[in-house]
């Protein structure tokens, strides 16, 4: 979730972000359903004045320090 600071949530950080094969729009968010030029939490900033709600974390496979790791 957003700290609530008031700054953008990083998209690159967010399970939401999808990166589309479209030069035109590169970026997208699922959780809103649209794609745009510029990353979807600034687009949501600009079309509300707030900061983007629907951020969530994306879990990393490994993060959790169980198995696969050097010791």
């Amino acid at each position: 979730m957003n700290d609530g600071r008031g700054r953008d949530p990083d998209c690159r950080r967010c399970r939401h972000l999808q990166i589309t094969w479209q030069p035109e729009r590169p970026y997208g968010c699922r959780a809103f359903g649209f794609r745009s030029k510029r990353l979807p939490a600034l687009e949501v900033r600009l079309a509300s004045g707030t900061p983007c709600l629907r951020f969530v974390a994306r879990v990393r496979e490994g993060a959790s320090g169980e198995g696969g790791g050097k010791t």
